[in-house]
């Protein structure tokens, strides 16, 4: 029993450990090759739009919070699209219309948020 699972198993850990390697292999040579200069705009902060503060109880614009929910809630709705477009020859009418019903829900609250301003950047 457990020959036949190693068996059904070895193509896995062979691309697991060709991945392993391959990445490490080429993560080392970039430290090799690359040029290693970092300057004050390499380092500046580019992902939250504010520089780093030392007291991390600073208050900050909460938008940021705002859109990454949003970001988060609407690509939740395209994740539960796909399984749903492939299986949907299987699942009928009532898997059609019981989309519609959260696409819907989905819009409304899209618009709701859109009248509301959430999605102005000032």
């Amino acid at each position: 029993m457990s020959s036949e699972l190693i068996q059904t198993y070895f193509p896995v850990f062979v691309f697991l450990l060709l991945a392993i390697g391959m990445s490490g292999v080429m993560i080392g040579l970039s430290f090799l090759l690359a040029k290693q200069k970092p300057d004050a705009e390499k380092l500046s902060p580019y992902e939250c739009g504010f520089d780093p503060f030392s007291d991390a109880r600073h208050k900050f614009d909460v938008r940021f919070y705002l859109v990454s929910i949003l970001f988060i809630i609407f690509d939740l709705e395209i994740a539960f699209l796909f399984p749903w477009a492939v299986s949907l020859g299987a699942i009928g009418m009532f898997g059609f219309w019981s989309m519609m019903v959260f696409l819907g829900v989905l819009t409304i609250g899209f618009i709701y948020e859109w009248r509301k301003g959430a999605l102005e950047w000032e």
